[in-house]
């Protein structure tokens, strides 16, 4: 194990002898991890989709509903927001509904999803709220010390790609991804984070612990330990700023990530454990 893991106290090492200390790039996802504008909608879709369910009368409590949902939709959290409609229509014809069409599905889920996050997102686009209240704690400076440091950069959603772009630009942390953002495209088939830790690794010609992602999902961590590279779970408690969220523990374990942290508070800490020496 690396000595300069013992500087990071905040920290879980999963994998004591991941190749850390090798990165030239970075792949980062937005909503929970950056980001805190969104917060909350897991729990928006989930509570959408068990509406939608309970009305066919399966059989199913709203308990074993709202259980089954939250599965399928944290196994896919990372992946493009259609992914998840799309298990929904299919969950709907099991139970023998006939389905809306999947963009349908999700629009209205983004129209429930606005009326509880328009406030975040007006106040910080006007300025009534502080960019950094709405970012993850030490996410600023880390992406700034990285940027001095020469790491390129990325940025990657499941959400729209005009929306992760506003609300890059919202919080004032557009500027690092020289790289590119990317989000989700209605041509869905075209695009996933899987598509882009590929093409990273193929146009920069990279050895895969060069490159490390950092993600609160299932997605990033996994196609990131597949292409050979380096996986840090952000388990922020996004209503308990500073704290661990020990659901995303359990789950970013599951995933493998090699380390999780709970921010990026001790930023100087993680630069030195991450950057070649």
């Amino acid at each position: 194990m690396p000595v300069t893991l013992d500087i990071l106290s905040r920290k879980i090492v999963l994998n004591p002898d991941a190749p850390f200390g090798r990165m030239t790039h970075a792949l980062f996802d937005f909503d929970g991890t950056l980001s805190l504008l969104r917060s909350g909608w897991q729990s928006v879709m989930v509570q959408m989709m068990v509406e939608i369910l309970a009305e066919l009368n399966s059989g199913e409590t709203e308990e074993e509903l709202r259980r089954f949902v939250r599965d399928y939709v944290d196994r896919l959290t990372g992946k493009q927001t259609i992914y998840q409609m799309i298990r929904l229509a299919e969950e709907v014809a099991k139970r023998g509904g006939t389905p809306k069409d999947v963009l349908e599905y999700k629009r209205i889920y983004h129209q429930r999803l606005w009326q509880v996050i328009q406030d975040r997102v007006e106040g910080v686009k006007s300025g009534r709220i502080a960019p950094d209240e709405k970012l993850t704690p030490g996410a600023r400076p880390f992406l700034t010390l990285l940027k001095e440091q020469g790491v390129r950069l990325y940025l990657a959603s499941g959400t729209d790609q005009p929306f992760v772009e506003e609300e890059a630009r919202a919080l004032q942390i557009d500027h690092f991804f020289d790289g590119g953002i990317y989000g989700a495209r209605d041509r869905w088939q075209e695009f996933d984070k899987d598509i882009l830790i590929k093409n990273i690794l193929t146009e920069a010609h990279l050895e895969g612990p060069e490159l490390v992602a950092f993600g609160d999902g299932f997605v990033e961590i996994e196609e990131t330990k597949k292409a050979g590279g380096v996986a840090i779970g952000v388990a922020v408690n996004e209503f308990a700023v500073g704290q661990w969220d020990h659901w995303k523990v359990r789950r970013l374990t599951q995933a493998g990530a090699d380390l999780l942290i709970p921010d990026f508070s001790e930023y100087e800490a993680l630069i030195q454990i991450l950057l070649p020496k």
